[in-house]
């Protein structure tokens, strides 16, 4: 199948969640054919007969052009640019299953936010590992399904180290109400969108509290100073943190009830267990895995990230919440802006 102005025809989103429900709107009202694969019957035949996926985006129809499936192969083997928007513990598997159904010039973007647990690595890693030599990229930013699916003005970040790729997903997605910018700085970009959700449930825990706006605005802060540090180690470019990827999507996953990670905080701020809070929101909160698997690098790596800390004592060591607030106050004094030279 020939491209028109290097735009692919057909493309595949691969997990029926909320963003990846989202995503695949955007093309289909772009005039793309669009296969959403996912494993649930039950909600692919309520897309096909009522245009909406009401289990994750109740309220918003979705293009005829969105095609629910529920084979993989099917899904994939007409698909010039494929998504993968599952859950970062069943990503690996997903994408094994899909490699052998491509077509030879497919390219894959990622649109999970996460870590693998076991092996530290970004969903770009397991791509690069699993289908090396073609295009892959990764989908980061301040994006909060419902509102895209609304229609209300956002904007979010193609990173890949392939500039053609770059353009392509920019005009694959792009609308009058969504914006694509681009950024070759995929670790960066793709640690941005998997820290800051640790940061989310620390937010959501702070409001539940009580805490004042100027003492979220130093949590949100300080976060930002945080996950920057822990990325740069790491290799990431520290001008990424700066853009949508790092401080916009840290702002918007701090501050809305949208967010599942800062859901989660509040609920436990408010007294729920764990396991009750992520009972209550419903959804994969890819927070609490990261928060793991990132204290324990961090101690690996000696980086100094009070609060992952904190809120790792928190949620697995049981430790009372104004106990290691206080703990945090009486915490060392750091440079206000990381980067800017000497005693960082």
């Amino acid at each position: 199948m020939g491209h028109t102005s290097n735009r692919p025809q057909t493309i595949a989103v691969l997990g029926g969640g909320s963003f990846g429900t989202a995503v695949a709107n955007i093309a289909a009202n772009n005039g793309l054919q669009v296969s959403l694969w996912m494993r649930s019957e039950k909600q692919a035949e309520d897309i096909r007969l009522n245009r909406e996926n009401s289990r994750y985006l109740p309220g918003y129809p979705l293009h005829e052009r969105l095609h629910p499936e529920l084979d993989l192969a099917k899904a994939v083997d007409q698909a010039d640019v494929v998504f993968v928007a599952v859950p970062s513990k069943a990503f690996r598997t997903v994408v094994e299953q899909c490699v052998p159904l491509l077509k030879p010039d497919a390219a894959l973007v990622s649109l999970t936010k996460g870590i693998e647990p076991g092996t530290f690595k970004l969903m770009s890693q397991i791509l690069q590992e699993l289908v090396p030599g073609r295009d892959i990229g990764v989908i980061s930013g301040p994006n909060l399904a419902k509102e895209i699916a609304d229609n209300q003005i956002s904007a979010t970040v193609i990173a890949s180290y392939s500039q053609p790729l770059r353009q392509r997903i920019q005009e694959l997605l792009s609308s009058q109400t969504f914006r694509v910018y681009g950024n070759p700085d995929i670790y960066g970009v793709e640690l941005a969108g998997a820290l800051k959700n640790i940061y989310a449930i620390v937010t959501g825990m702070a409001t539940a509290l009580g805490m004042a706006e100027n003492t979220r605005a130093a949590i949100i802060t300080r976060s930002l100073a945080e996950m920057s540090r822990f990325a740069v180690r790491l290799g990431a470019n520290p001008m990424t943190f700066l853009g949508l990827a790092g401080v916009g999507d840290l702002i918007v996953t701090c501050s809305s009830k949208l967010s599942r990670n800062y859901r989660v905080g509040y609920y436990i701020g408010e007294g729920d267990s764990l396991k009750q809070a992520i009972k209550r929101v419903g959804e994969t909160a890819e927070g609490i895995n990261t928060l793991r698997m990132v204290h324990d690098k961090a101690a690996e790596m000696q980086i100094y990230m009070p609060l992952v800390n904190g809120l790792y004592a928190i949620i697995f060591d049981n430790q009372p919440i104004r106990e290691v607030s206080s703990r945090l106050m009486s915490g060392d004094l750091a440079q206000d802006v990381e980067f800017m030279g000497a005693g960082i």
